[in-house]
């Protein structure tokens, strides 16, 4: 099995798969709270799991190597529960800016975001709009949840997708850390979801704290979950990503389909034709 881990290469090994155009995953995530039954972890550890099972399914096709997880993200709508550690957006794109330019300065031009946190999805994508026109770089940000949405509903019993604490990560961490998720009362602490409390109109964003959907911290029923149903979508989850890795299309460079002119007048930028 092909070693995909940066902290456990050496640098010159880090080198070489430079070399070898290696698509780099920068997992993103958080430390907050998940109810009364999963540790503050459960972002990190699903997230980091998931990247590195996706890198391992790809790496034959196309060598790809994962990060260390950016642990904290941006949980302020989790903040009334204690336990949450959060980051400001500044700080928060100011971390994954002097990530990517490290990655490029070594030689890494294919990056990904791979996202575990709801509250980090559309920093991830300005984040990704943001440095990808400076850095050289293709940046994709994709999130497991999203990317792995059709497999996922057809193992999930009690919800269409994944919510907070609910019946998948609760699932995903029994398969992961099964001492660490407490079963006692999985049932009694069951607390359906709505709309959700970000959404405004049809299809409209606004910012509410976690308090206004849930009075415990989580969302869904964890009653359903067990370790096997863990497993089977850990691996739905990382052969998504992978898939969105070896796909050529999602590195391929893009056309120009600009003419040469248009009403008689060329373009400054395409400095190889005669306009």
């Amino acid at each position: 099995m092909p070693e995909v881990e940066w902290a456990r290469l050496k640098a010159h090994e880090l080198r070489a798969l430079a070399e070898e155009n290696a698509v780099v995953i920068i997992p993103t995530a958080a430390i907050e709270q998940h109810g009364p039954h999963l540790p503050v972890m459960a972002d990190q550890r699903i997230g980091q799991e998931v990247a590195v099972r996706a890198a391992r399914k790809a790496f034959a096709k196309r060598p790809t190597l994962v990060t260390p997880v950016m642990w904290s993200g941006l949980s302020e709508h989790h903040m009334p529960f204690g336990g949450t550690l959060t980051l400001d957006h500044d700080t928060y794109f100011a971390v994954l800016n002097c990530l990517v330019k490290s990655l490029v300065r070594h030689g890494f031009r294919d990056i990904v975001l791979s996202n575990s946190l709801g509250g980090n999805i559309v920093a991830n994508r300005a984040a990704a709009d943001r440095l990808a026109g400076v850095s050289g770089a293709v940046i994709v940000a994709t999130d497991y949840v999203s990317e792995a949405g059709p497999a996922f509903a057809e193992i999930l019993e009690d919800q269409p997708h994944i919510m907070h604490a609910c019946e998948g990560e609760a699932s995903m961490l029994m398969a992961l850390v099964p001492d660490l998720v407490d079963t006692s009362d999985l049932a009694g602490i069951a607390t359906p979801r709505g709309r959700g409390p970000l959404a405004a109109g049809h299809a409209s964003f606004r910012w509410r704290p976690d308090t206004s959907a849930t009075g415990n911290g989580l969302s869904g029923n964890p009653a359903r979950a067990s370790a096997e149903k863990g497993e089977r979508l850990l691996e739905a989850a990382s052969d998504a990503i992978a898939a969105l890795i070896t796909d050529p299309d999602t590195w391929a460079v893009p056309e120009d389909r600009r003419p040469d002119t248009v009403q008689g007048v060329g373009f400054r930028d395409r400095t190889n034709r005669k306009s």
